[in-house]
């Protein structure tokens, strides 16, 4: 994924489907998941908003796509190095002032992003009014970072894949029926 700000377009010759999830993953990445729209997705994959629906129900669809790939890429690695935020909280909070806090911060900005997207949510009647966007928030970011410890700690892939489709299933319970 890019690590900068500069986008860049997909390389032609590459499949439809692969274009938008390699677009979306590298906005996303940048801007975050509420700021990515779906029009960003198809200007920086080339792709028509047809061809982005023969592929995936909606933007939330692509989204768990992505989760998935980043299982996927977590068993490539065999679940060696977990998450570096995670693992430096986990070294230096006790020993280190400065660090602690600004390690406090990142996963502070981690879960209002995800409460920004939850209230988001529930102002466009998705996310139904008993959702504490603030708590559930919190709650999504721990139960992350417990899982890539716990799958880093077991060297089991399965572990971060429970977590995901348990949060999945956590989050479906706040949805709203339309």
């Amino acid at each position: 994924m890019a690590t900068t700000t500069e986008l860049k377009p997909v390389k032609e010759g590459r499949g439809t489907r692969a274009a938008i999830i390699a677009a979306a993953a590298r906005i996303m990445h940048v801007k975050g998941y509420t700021a990515t729209s779906l029009d960003d997705v198809l200007r920086e994959s080339v792709v028509g908003k047809g061809n982005f629906y023969y592929y995936f129900k909606s933007k939330e669809d692509l989204g768990y796509e992505i989760l998935d790939r980043l299982l996927e890429a977590e068993r490539e690695r065999n679940c060696v190095g977990g998450c570096m935020i995670g693992n430096l909280a986990s070294e230096l909070s006790d020993v280190h002032e400065g660090f602690r806090a600004k390690l406090s911060g990142l996963f502070t900005l981690w879960g209002e992003r995800l409460t920004q997207a939850l209230q988001e949510g529930q102002a466009r009647g998705e996310v139904s009014r008993g959702c504490d966007p603030v708590a559930a928030g919190r709650f999504l970011v721990a139960s992350l970072e417990g899982a890539m410890l716990m799958t880093k700690v077991r060297k089991d892939i399965s572990v971060m894949e429970q977590c995901v489709d348990e949060m999945k299933h956590y989050l479906s319970l706040y949805g709203e029926s339309r």
